[in-house]
């Protein structure tokens, strides 16, 4: 406990670049009494209404609760909702000199309605992207990126799938990184695993996972003893988790499977299962942020792999005992592990 208390307590000495896909999140909550006579749904009374940051800005969120100097890079649209996301992270004080407006963007938005603790509905607001090149990014958010990496005690990627992240930029970026020795880390949204390039480690869910499975070509997973598509069994995580670092080339992976916890895989050392620390569920939304949050923290303060997975663990049993993508604090960090 005391040393992963002195871990924590470097968190404030530490300087994250956060990469990724901005996003609003929106919060309705209300009570449910009737049944709509326009068609059978039910009808919310709404009690109140707010907004948090949401997406790679979630991500930023948690750095910058457990006492990190956090730069965000994204873009935002040039409309009232980029206004609100702005102002929510100003509240937060995280510096957003790498927040980029672009004309004629459109900022995205997810809005959940909540009534007596449960998600009734979510509404996404968001703009398709067209695949090819994106000159804003090459001509705003690279530089940015370039020019502040090298001040940064790690980077992390933070895909939501929404256009901002791309092989092409991943590997700009981890070229820079990897000449540096600076970590970097990946909460993936693309199935396309080898996408992201030579990167330290990378966080998929159980699903992400599953997906990615597919990827791998069908005479390594023989080699390596790969008998599942589905990672149901013990015996079917580690030997998908020991395919990925084989596959990736990567330091690490770490798997989070919900209720059974995580799976972390190191090369050279045994699978290392940690078992969930959540005592209660109220909502998953937001956990995998926290997740890679806390392991990239913890590792940029000095922490192990086993340490860092160990800690983001603790964090994640906090966050979804509450409604909402939301941040876990220091203290609330602390206090979960004393128990």
């Amino acid at each position: 406990m005391l040393k992963y208390k002195n871990i924590i307590n470097k968190f404030k000495d530490k300087k994250i670049l956060v990469v990724g896909d901005l996003i609003l999140d929106q919060y309705i909550k209300g009570s449910v009494s009737r049944i709509s006579p326009e068609a059978p749904v039910p009808v919310v009374l709404q009690n109140e209404s707010f907004y948090t940051p949401g997406g790679s800005a979630n991500v930023a969120n948690n750095l910058s609760s457990l006492g990190a100097d956090v730069i965000i890079v994204g873009k935002v649209g040039h409309d009232l909702e980029g206004g609100l996301l702005k102002r929510e992270l100003k509240r937060r004080k995280i510096t957003m000199d790498g927040v980029f407006t672009e004309v004629g963007g459109q900022t995205i938005v997810k809005t959940r309605i909540i009534a007596q603790h449960q998600q009734v509905v979510r509404v996404d607001r968001e703009k398709a992207l067209e695949d090819g090149p994106d000159p804003f990014k090459d001509k705003k958010i690279w530089p940015f990126v370039q020019k502040n990496i090298g001040d940064c005690d790690a980077v992390i990627i933070s895909d939501y799938g929404k256009g901002m992240i791309d092989p092409a930029f991943v590997e700009r970026i981890s070229f820079v990184a990897n000449q540096k020795n600076i970590p970097i880390t990946v909460d993936p949204k693309l199935e396309k695993f080898k996408l992201y390039g030579k990167v330290s480690s990378i966080t998929p869910n159980k699903k992400e996972a599953e997906a990615a499975l597919v990827r791998v070509p069908e005479e390594l997973r023989d080699a390596l003893g790969v008998r599942s598509l589905k990672l149901n069994t013990t015996d079917d995580i580690t030997r998908a988790g020991k395919a990925f670092l084989e596959y990736l080339d990567i330091e690490s992976i770490l798997i989070t499977l919900g209720e059974q916890g995580m799976y972390l895989f190191e090369r050279g050392k045994e699978p290392f299962l940690i078992a969930t620390q959540a005592r209660e569920v109220f909502d998953v939304s937001g956990a995998g942020d926290t997740v890679i949050s806390v392991f990239t923290l913890a590792l940029a303060a000095g922490a192990t792999k086993r340490q860092a997975a160990d800690i983001a663990n603790y964090a994640a049993g906090v966050v979804v005992g509450k409604m909402g993508a939301v941040a876990v604090t220091k203290e609330e960090l602390i206090e979960a592990m004393k128990h």
